[in-house]
């Protein structure tokens, strides 16, 4: 079930932090780059990043977040996708999108960014129907790619 998580609470906050830190890794090691910022944050730094979370929690455990940040130009830029390795292939990253982008329905555009070697979140946003706009090399060997997806209603 999805739920907007409180960044007040510190057990919450712990769980984002453990789950980032899992998945982030794994990411990492997907795309050849370990100094992916959610690995760098601290609880404290989590707490105040301004960033608004969605969780997926069943029994009170947090098994995958979508992380957004709203824009002075309107848009809503996807900060952060994890979801528990132990619980990949279950549809959870999907519930999180469809949820995010029925919550902002009227906001006119989204934004992502992910490593362009990242196969799962490229297929991930592609499937919602976001398009690349830019990609930048971040490190030697290292790829980010932008995609954008215009809101038409």
């Amino acid at each position: 079930m999805v739920t907007l998580c409180s960044l007040e609470d510190d057990n919450i906050v712990s769980q984002i932090w453990r789950l980032q830190h899992v998945a982030y890794r794994l990411e990492a090691e997907l795309i050849g780059f370990d100094e992916i910022p959610p690995l760098m944050d601290t609880l404290e730094t989590l707490r105040s990043c301004g960033e608004s979370f969605y969780g997926w929690l069943e029994d009170d455990e947090l098994l995958g977040a979508l992380a957004v940040q709203s824009e002075s130009s309107g848009s809503l830029t996807l900060t952060r996708m994890m979801v528990h390795p132990d619980h990949f292939r279950k549809g959870i990253a999907d519930s999180l999108m469809k949820h995010v982008l029925n919550e902002y329905r009227n906001v006119p555009l989204f934004i992502v960014t992910t490593g362009t070697l990242n196969t799962p979140a490229v297929t991930l946003y592609q499937k919602h129907g976001f398009h690349p706009v830019s990609a930048a090399k971040v490190a030697p060997g290292v790829e980010l790619t932008t995609y954008h997806l215009h809101n038409v209603e």
